[in-house]
């Protein structure tokens, strides 16, 4: 039987994450490009499986957890207005980029749950990869509870700094 770690999703899911953060990682070594993170449903998961990954002192210029609607207005410069939205996603990304002077961010925020937020029901999440001159920006609509939500957001923010390292340079 696989146990649950209370907000940090199954063992299946720590594994993903962590065989996604050991590709980052190849990927990120190989084109010499360094990486942060701004994160604020996911409370730190992202950044937790990238400092693990081998040779994260190399690559990996560190995390800010955001999760207060203040954080994210007064240091990651999101504007004012709801911090689940694309645009929220937007400007952490570009934020953590700037503040940690790292080559490629990714950034997410979402609702969680149980409770809707900005207007957004539980499981609706942005995430955002800036790469200095542009940036891309995918919803997420999840299901399950919250700390399922936040276990696969997180994933999925992976996922996204993958693809963003894939496409670095032409691949």
């Amino acid at each position: 039987m696989i146990g649950r770690a209370r907000g940090y999703g199954t063992r299946v899911q720590n594994e993903a994450r962590d065989r996604l953060a050991d590709e980052i990682s190849k990927a990120a070594r190989r084109r010499g490009v360094t990486v942060a993170v701004a994160e604020s449903l996911t409370g730190g998961m992202v950044a937790t499986a990238l400092a693990a990954a081998e040779a994260a002192s190399e690559w990996f210029r560190g995390s800010l957890v955001a999760y207060s609607s203040e954080v994210k207005h007064d240091v990651l410069d999101v504007p004012d207005g709801p911090v689940v939205s694309p645009e929220a996603a937007e400007a952490m990304a570009a934020g953590v980029r700037r503040l940690l002077s790292a080559d490629l961010a990714v950034a997410v925020t979402g609702s969680g749950g149980p409770s809707a937020q900005d207007g957004q029901e539980p499981g609706t999440v942005f995430v955002a990869v800036d790469d200095g001159s542009r940036t891309s920006v995918q919803r997420l609509d999840l299901d399950g509870e919250p700390g399922e939500i936040c276990a696969e957001s997180a994933e999925h923010t992976l996922r996204l700094l993958l693809a963003g390292l894939e496409g670095w340079l032409g691949g």
